[in-house]
């Protein structure tokens, strides 16, 4: 798989980014940890070399899942986490509440102040079993802290040698214009799909003029692009797609009709659905890769195809007029 370099860093990441959220469990209807090992391991087997993680998925367990995986190939993975989203900590932005594996509330706050984030990197590092972190990315912005004390521990982190590469998450153009008064970003990870273009009006132009890589999540808007969620699809209790706008029946049934009218596109590239999405995506202008997540070796397979082809200009744009033609959920 090919390697792009990712924004101003010296980290070059594959297309395709093995997505670790799934695999905590945690709002996905649970997981099996010796299955996500094995996609895990699957992954790098199959050229994917980078891995993104956070504490948050799983209230650690991702990063400890991705830590296992880890053993005797380290040297062959980029591995990017995250840090401020904390469920034992409230001096920050409240974000929401979320429910574990066992049915416990837990209020999660966006803490973004020094201390918490070298707090969370010395629990991340452990964890992930690691000595450095590739790539460490703020989660969320966290509107309690000034923006040039969060980048000054972020800083230090790295003159520690304990990350490389510093990225932020979800972050409007406004505040990384803020970050880069005070050091460098690597990366901004924003979602972006064919049901989620927002960022093309601002975040995309804004990287692309400052040079900082994009690595967009759910490109598969939670699987639903794939065409496997069908109209009779039940989700187990916990998962976050039960109150999604676009998974609601009559939403569910317009994004199906949508896939249909591309399934030609695919049936040509010898492609499913999900990964004409995909390549879709992490073939639009300024975008560096999209993180697709898998629980097995079968779904990291059928991910790595994705960046096998390329799709013409001719075909990008029919697949973006049929969902613009979608509007807004209902």
């Amino acid at each position: 798989m090919e390697l792009r370099q990712l924004g101003k860093s010296d980290l070059k990441v594959t297309p395709v980014v093995f997505g670790a959220w799934a695999i905590g469990g945690w709002f996905w209807g649970g997981t099996d940890d010796a299955e996500a090992v094995t996609a895990i391991r699957a992954a790098v087997d199959e050229g994917i070399n980078t891995i993104d993680t956070a504490p948050m998925y799983g209230f650690g367990h991702s990063e400890e899942v991705v830590g296992k995986a880890l053993k005797g190939i380290r040297d062959k993975v980029i591995v990017a986490t995250k840090c401020g989203l904390r469920w034992n900590r409230t001096d920050g932005d409240f974000h929401f509440v979320a429910q574990d594996e066992q049915n416990r509330s837990h209020q999660i706050y966006k803490v973004l102040k020094p201390d918490s984030i070298i707090e969370e990197c010395d629990l991340s590092l452990k964890r992930l079993n690691v000595d450095v972190i590739d790539l460490y990315q703020c989660h969320w912005p966290d509107t309690t802290t000034p923006i040039a004390d969060t980048m000054g521990a972020l800083m230090k982190l790295k003159e520690q040698g304990k990350i490389r590469a510093v990225g932020v998450s979800n972050f409007t153009p406004a505040m990384m214009r803020e970050c880069l008064n005070a050091a460098p970003l690597a990366s901004d990870q924003p979602k972006y799909s064919l049901l989620a273009r927002e960022i093309e009006a601002d975040v995309l132009p804004f990287c692309r003029e400052n040079n900082i890589g994009v690595i967009v999540y759910s490109p598969l808007a939670q699987g639903l692009l794939t065409g496997k969620v069908t109209m009779d699809r039940q989700f187990a209790p916990g998962d976050l797609r039960v109150n999604t706008p676009w998974f609601q029946p009559q939403n569910r049934q317009r994004v199906l009709d949508a896939l249909g009218r591309i399934r030609p596109i695919a049936d040509a590239h010898r492609a499913t659905l999900g990964q004409v999405a995909i390549n879709w995506v992490i073939n639009t202008p300024g975008v560096t890769s999209a993180i697709v997540g898998a629980r097995n070796a079968a779904q990291v397979r059928e991910n790595v195809h994705a960046a096998e082809f390329r799709l013409s200009e001719e075909e990008q744009s029919f697949i973006r007029s049929t969902f613009e033609s979608l509007g807004k959920p209902v």
